[in-house]
């Protein structure tokens, strides 16, 4: 699995605009220049929900199949890539759904957020940059901890803090409010540096027995 760190610009350029005009009139190489712009992200999106490389390849050419489809009922309200990533967001919940996972696939799963207040931010949810690992370990540890973070708290964290999208941009495509959005956020960086240190601590616990 590649490196989590690579987000997209989401933003709709005006040559962006101009191919989803084109693909709306039934131009299907400019829908093909859009799914080349996003497939990536989405499939990264898909597999950290479902959690499988074939359920996620499933899920990104039904979101693609799906966003051709409904093309022309994209206005131009929000970003392109917000509605792609909703969609392809409610594909791979389904995929979920139909493979009968004894996991909920809800989206408020375990969630209680603080009646309106904004909860306060964690400033750095990473290791310490002091931990002595490679670059290419470290991102595989990171990986196997968002895994492991529950569905609803996962999710928004791919989508905010992964794929860049804003809080406003996430909860439009998860259908939460803003401070629904905040508080999983919050509670996902909580879980993952809890996580993260704990793996840390362990290691370092193991080295120090290992040099004895």
């Amino acid at each position: 699995m590649g490196t989590i760190q690579t987000n997209v610009t989401t933003g709709d350029t005006s040559e962006e605009l101009a191919l989803i005009q084109s693909a709306r009139e039934g131009d299907i190489a400019a829908f093909e220049q859009l799914i080349r712009k996003y497939d990536r992200n989405v499939f990264r999106i898909a597999q950290h929900i479902t959690q499988n490389r074939e359920d996620a390849e499933d899920v990104v050419q039904d979101a693609f199949l799906k966003a051709y489809q409904n093309l022309k009922q994209f206005q131009g309200n929000s970003k392109f890539y917000t509605w792609l990533v909703r969609i392809a967001v409610n594909e791979a919940l389904m995929k979920l759904r139909k493979r009968k996972s004894s996991k909920t696939v809800s989206m408020d799963e375990d969630v209680e957020t603080e009646d309106g207040s904004v909860p306060r931010e964690v400033a750095d949810w990473s290791p310490n940059p002091e931990q002595q690992y490679r670059q290419a370990e470290l991102s595989e540890i990171l990986e196997k901890t968002i895994q492991g973070l529950p569905m609803g708290f996962r999710t928004v964290f791919m989508l905010r803090d992964v794929e860049g999208l804003s809080t406003e941009e996430t909860a439009e495509t998860l259908g939460l409010s803003v401070p629904a959005v905040k508080s999983r956020l919050l509670r996902a960086r909580l879980q993952l540096r809890e996580r993260l240190n704990r793996y840390f601590k362990k290691k370092k616990n193991n080295d120090g027995d290992q040099s004895k």
